[in-house]
C-alpha cells in the first residue's frame, strides 16, 4: 500500500511535541514520526506544560510529559531528541526518520537540507518551502509517514494542535518580501559544477568553510583572498594546502602545504629545516636541520 508523508508546522514547540505524543498514542510507529524544531523555540519551551487531547487524557497517554521530560528523558520518539546545526538554518533539535536526510548523512549532499528532504519524501514543494522557512523563523515541524488507510487519521490528529495554515503563512512571508526558502544545499544533479544552485563540496564542508573561513569545499575561494607571498598554485587567491597547513608553514618556515616551496631552498632567507629545528641546532651545536653544516666538523 502506498505511503504518504504528512507534514505540519507549529508556531510553538509545545504544540508540536503534543502532536508527536498524540500520534504515538494512536499507534503510529515512532520510526515513522519525526520532529525538527528551531533550537531557540525548544529552549524557551522547557518549562511549558504540554497540550493533551481529551482522548489522550481519558487513556492517560501523555500525562505528566512536560517539555523538560521530553528533552531529558522519558519514553517514545522525543526521548531521543538531539541537537544538530544546518548551514543556512542554524541550530536545531530533531528526532526521527527525517534527521538523517536533513543532516545530509546517508542520503548524500544532493538530498540533504530540510527543503530537499521534505520534497524528496513527497511533500509538495510549495508547502515544503513554507515549512522550511517556518523552522528557520522559530517554528517546529512534525512529519509522519502513513499508509493511505491511516493518512486521514494522521491528518486529524495533527490538526488538533494548532498547525500553521501553509497558504496563509506563505502570503504573510511574501508580503514581507520573501521569495522562497534557500538553505544553500546542492539542488542540481551530478557532479557539482560551481553554479549557485549546485556549488562544489558538500553541505557539511561548506558549513565548515563559512564558520572557519576556509575553502575546504572549494565553494568559498573568497576565504583565500588576499593571501600573498612566495606561494605556488594557480593563483595566490587559492593556493595549495589548507589554511591550517599554510599557517604552520608561515610560522615554522616549512612547506608542508606545498604553498611555500621557497621556505627550504637553502638560501640565507629560506634555510632548510624549521625555525624550531634551527634554533635547537644553534643552541646545541648540531645540524639536524641541514642549515648549519659547519657544526658537523666540531
Amino acid at each position: 500500500m502506498a505511503t504518504r508523508t504528512i507534514a505540519r508546522l507549529y508556531d510553538t514547540y509545545a504544540d508540536a511535541t503534543s502532536a508527536v505524543n498524540a500520534l504515538e498514542a494512536a499507534g503510529f510507529m515512532r520510526d515513522d514520526i519525526s520532529i525538527v524544531a528551531n533550537d531557540g523555540a525548544a529552549s524557551t519551551a522547557t518549562d511549558a506544560e504540554p497540550v493533551v487531547d481529551a482522548d489522550e487524557a481519558a487513556t492517560g497517554a501523555g500525562t505528566g510529559a512536560t517539555i523538560g521530560t521530553v528533552l531529558g528523558g522519558g519514553a517514545g520518539l522525543l526521548a531521543g531528541i538531539g541537537a544538530l546545526a544546518i548551514p543556512g538554518i542554524g541550530p536545531l533539535v530533531a528526532a526521527g526518520w527525517l534527521v538523517a536526510a536533513v543532516s545530509g548523512a546517508g542520503a548524500g549532499a544532493a538530498a540533504g537540507g530540510l527543503l530537499g528532504s521534505l520534497t524528496g519524501a513527497g511533500v509538495e514543494e510549495r508547502e515544503a518551502n513554507v515549512y522550511s522557512e517556518g523552522v528557520r523563523r522559530g517554528g517546529s515541524l512534525v512529519t509522519v509517514r502513513a499508509d493511505e488507510a491511516r493518512a486521514g487519521e494522521a491528518e486529524t490528529i495533527l490538526a488538533r494542535y494548532n498547525p500553521v495554515d501553509a497558504t496563509g503563512r506563505e502570503t504573510d512571508y511574501r508580503a514581507g518580501g520573501w521569495t522562497g526558502y534557500d538553505d544553500g544545499t546542492v539542488t542540481g544533479a551530478g557532479t557539482p559544477d560551481g553554479a549557485p544552485g549546485n556549488p562544489p563540496g558538500t553541505m557539511l564542508s561548506r558549513g565548515v568553510d563559512q564558520v572557519a573561513g576556509t575553502n575546504i569545499s572549494g565553494a568559498h575561494p573568497e576565504n583565500e583572498a588576499g593571501r600573498t607571498g612566495s606561494m605556488t598554485g594557480t593563483a595566490t587567491s587559492n593556493p595549495p594546502g589548507t589554511e591550517a597547513s599554510r599557517a604552520l608553514d608561515r610560522a615554522a618556515g616549512t612547506n608542508t602545504s606545498g604553498a611555500y616551496p621557497g621556505q627550504s631552498d637553502g638560501t640565507a632567507v629560506n634555510p632548510p629545516g624549521t625555525a624550531a629545528g634551527r634554533a635547537v641546532d644553534k643552541t646545541l651545536g648540531t645540524n639536524t636541520t641541514g642549515a648549519n653544516p659547519g657544526r658537523e666538523s666540531i
